[in-house]
């Protein structure tokens, strides 16, 4: 069975490497480019795992974290933080499943995300 996965990430370099590392662990990958698309698409799916920047246009990662901890559609969705920003991914660690501080390398990125797919499986 693939398991989806939404990457809502402003860089696209950053989206690319993130939806690459994600498809090789067998993960259907879709992106939003910025919090209003991330928005949208989080209210129409119940993806698996979300890897989630939490400096977006529009609507910040955080008050997307907020909506997908709230949403019951969304309430086995894993959570990664990916952000540049160590001191609010600090505060927000808790609520989140896992938290990774910009630059991640492809390597770190495919280990996470095969270990959230045998998790998950």
């Amino acid at each position: 069975m693939k398991l989806s996965a939404l990457i809502i990430e402003d860089e696209p370099s950053l989206a690319t490497i993130f939806a690459k590392a994600l498809h090789e662990a067998g993960f259907d990958v879709q992106t939003a480019a910025d919090g209003r698309e991330g928005q949208a698409k989080l209210a129409q799916t119940s993806p698996a795992v979300v890897a989630l920047d939490l400096h977006l246009p529009y609507v910040s990662g955080e008050e997307l974290l907020r909506y997908i901890r709230t949403a019951d559609h969304l309430r086995h969705t894993q959570v990664v933080i990916v952000s540049a920003d160590a001191v609010l991914s600090g505060w927000l660690h808790d609520q989140a499943d896992f938290a990774l501080t910009k630059p991640v390398s492809f390597h770190q990125l495919v280990s996470l995300a095969t270990r959230l797919r045998q998790a998950l499986d």
